[in-house]
């Protein structure tokens, strides 16, 4: 939207950012949704994850898929950026890597729909602090 000149242009521009947030900021019950976290650090949205999270907040509101669509920063595959984090309801973690637009649309159709696997995962090679307190 262009520079705001009436009322009805703020309105207007207030409740697309709304409808924007809204799908980023659904935290009642996440874990019963698909959860997306984006990487936005300097080096991600240099790559283009900038881009990445608005397209995947878009689209899933387009295809109405429940989702909460988050940023973090660096996950450290700077190498793969932009990269996504995706967590299935009662599943793992998955990182995918170089997540353009067209890569975005693949992982929303054939593993966020189908539960299939998709190429630009990459393998998590870490622990969570709660893995290692227990």
């Amino acid at each position: 939207m262009g520079k705001v000149k009436t009322l009805d242009d703020l309105r207007k521009l207030k409740d697309e950012l709304k409808s924007k947030t809204s799908l980023r900021d659904k935290s009642e019950h996440p874990e019963s949704m698909v959860q997306i976290k984006v990487a936005m650090a300097t080096c991600c949205i240099a790559s283009g994850s900038r881009e990445t999270i608005n397209y995947l907040a878009d689209e899933l509101e387009k295809r109405n898929i429940e989702a909460v669509v988050t940023q973090t920063g660096c996950m450290g595959y700077c190498y793969a950026e932009p990269t996504i984090e995706v967590t299935l309801p009662g599943k793992e973690p998955i990182i995918f890597g170089y997540v353009d637009e067209k890569k975005a649309d693949e992982i929303i159709e054939k593993y966020i729909r189908n539960g299939e696997l998709v190429e630009g995962i990459i393998p998590m090679n870490y622990k969570n602090i709660e893995d290692t307190t227990k």
